[in-house]
């Protein structure tokens, strides 16, 4: 993997992703609140408090601890996708919110004072960077002694049957080898261990991980399906680069994996599961 490429070609994803994330972001919402949760409570912050959300996409994590460190705190919301900070603004406004500060941030090289902040929140996004383990140095290095990070991270494929099923198919129709074990993506912290080694050799401590089972559940397959071109912008490519025929095909392909979850109704109703972690610096 070319890190430059990949991170080029990542931020160019995430930029056109950010029109499904908006249109997903109450479904996103309802089925990740156990795991903002999870997330809030292990960071506990207070009012008066600095919070930073990295990869923050629609920003509902941070925006729960701005609530929390009100009045006089802040949040300072940040993705390195300008189109997706667009998304936590206008959730925002909506939820009357004044003491957020959106940051076009990256996270492997973040433009913020040393010990400046007193809690980091990252849901879903360090798995995807090109280098973590410096995402991880420099989140430490912007917490102040004894401020906590915490994160989440796609368990294993077998786990996400929502999510493997479209990303398995899009390595056999692009013809690409299984990912490397230390390749960016959805499942690149689902490893045993990868975490906790992750977090200590970025000068963490007291690291606590678990996990979250949660249920993504379609109104049909033709939901799962939109829901899926929405947010998964890989998949959405690969489609697009393919023949009517094709797209046909893939189509009934994904159809039958996920048919096993299938309701009476049509209704698909599938397992999933989320590492959560926290720690200390």
């Amino acid at each position: 993997m070319d890190p430059d490429a990949y991170r080029e070609t990542s931020l160019d994803r995430w930029q056109r992703a950010a029109g499904g994330w908006s249109r997903r972001r109450e479904t996103l919402q309802r089925v990740a609140a156990p795991v903002t949760g999870w997330m809030i409570d292990a960071t506990a912050p207070e009012p008066g408090q600095v919070v930073l959300e990295l990869a923050a996409g629609p920003g509902d994590t941070g925006l729960a601890a701005a609530r929390r460190v009100a009045p006089t705190g802040r949040l300072i919301c940040s993705d390195w996708a300008e189109a997706m900070l667009d998304v936590a603004r206008e959730r925002a406004r909506e939820l009357g919110l004044e003491n957020v500060d959106f940051r076009v941030l990256n996270a492997e090289s973040l433009d913020l004072e040393t010990a400046s902040v007193d809690a980091v929140l990252c849901r879903w996004g360090y798995m995807l960077l090109a280098d973590p383990a410096t995402g991880l140095q420099e989140t430490r290095r912007v917490l102040r002694p004894g401020g906590r990070v915490s994160l989440a991270a796609w368990d294993a494929p077998e786990r996400n049957p929502w999510a493997a099923a479209p990303a398995e198919e899009t390595r056999r129709r692009l013809d690409l080898p299984p990912p490397a074990p230390d390749e960016p993506g959805m499942f690149a912290f689902s490893p045993s261990g990868r975490i906790e080694t992750l977090l200590a050799e970025a000068g963490f401590a007291e690291a606590q991980v678990d996990a979250i089972d949660l249920v993504m559940a379609y109104r049909s397959f033709e939901d799962w399906w939109e829901t899926t071109l929405d947010l998964s912008r890989p998949f959405a490519d690969m489609l697009e680069s393919r023949s009517a025929a094709d797209r046909t095909d893939i189509q009934a392909s994904l159809r039958d994996a996920l048919s096993r979850f299938a309701a009476p109704d049509g209704a698909l109703v599938v397992p999933a599961r989320t590492l959560v972690a926290a720690a200390t610096a």
